[in-house]
């Protein structure tokens, strides 16, 4: 591929743009794995619109986040019900027991979790450099002293860009030629394949997503910034739910079945935590 035009882009990495699936609602009316066995179903809320932990294919929610739900189901002997709501809803919706757990990609904040009952991470988002793969003089991050880089206006990208930049210039005497911000990362895409911009700044889901469906057309060449975890969320109120969640985790993780899914949908296997993971104050 010699050239990549928004569109073909926006199509290749539909999932990281909103689809939401018309929402099946069975409020959960209770906190405990009894109730959810009583009940016969599984309910959570999930905005599936972050390809590929959640999103709509065919109509359907899938992703990797469906798949470690599946099994939690099957343990419980249950079937499972993924209520596909905006964002907005789901917290909210959580608190007033509308679902078992909300099990959607949520960053762990501070802000958040001292009102939320944070699960282990499921999954771990870095700020990656990607390059054209034909790219031969960026080999570290290093390497992009004096280079124009990319990235998404307002995303959470931008601001570890723009203190790279700082950091290069303390440490090295010179950053960035220059800095473009684009109004979406397809965007930015366009620019580095037409050479517009030399490296993208983008997070590591956006990169693998595009890597996947396009392979050999792009590399990274490091990681900036802190890594973001991502986890699912638990009413605080129920307590044996939130180690229900991180139990069947503990065993995906042991039994090598959550490695495969991170091969299966990202390309690439995660190391994450299991302890040090929550804020100062957190439920």
């Amino acid at each position: 591929m010699n050239t990549l035009n928004r569109r073909k882009f926006i199509t290749l990495a539909g999932g990281l743009t909103l689809a939401l699936a018309a929402p099946s609602f069975a409020y959960a009316e209770g906190g405990s794995l009894a109730d959810i066995r009583k009940r016969g179903v599984l309910t959570v809320g999930t905005e599936a619109a972050y390809e590929p932990f959640e999103f709509v294919e065919n109509g359907k929610v899938v992703g990797y986040g469906h798949d470690i739900l599946e099994y939690m189901a099957g343990k419980l002997g249950v079937t499972l019900n993924q209520v596909n709501l905006p964002f907005q809803g789901l917290l909210p919706g959580l608190m007033t027991h509308k679902f078992d757990f909300v099990a959607t990609s949520v960053g762990i904040n501070p802000e958040r979790a001292k009102r939320f009952a944070f699960s282990q991470p499921v999954g771990v988002v870095d700020t990656v450099l990607v390059v054209r793969s034909n790219e031969s003089a960026i080999k570290t991050p290093d390497d992009i002293v004096g280079r124009i880089v990319g990235t998404q206006m307002g995303s959470s990208s931008q601001p570890i860009a723009q203190a790279f930049d700082v950091q290069l210039k303390t440490a090295k005497g010179n950053g960035y030629s220059d800095i473009k911000l684009f109004q979406a990362y397809p965007d930015v895409m366009v620019a580095l394949t037409n050479k517009t911009v030399d490296v993208a700044i983008l997070p590591s889901i956006v990169a693998a997503v595009l890597m996947k469906k396009e392979p050999g057309e792009y590399k990274t060449v490091g990681k900036i910034g802190d890594p973001k975890m991502l986890a699912w969320v638990a009413n605080p109120d129920d307590k044996e739910i939130r180690a229900f969640i991180n139990t069947s985790l503990d065993e995906l993780s042991k039994n090598g079945q959550l490695a495969t899914l991170q091969k299966k949908w990202f390309g690439y296997t995660m190391i994450l935590p299991t302890s040090g993971y929550l804020p100062t104050g957190s439920v």
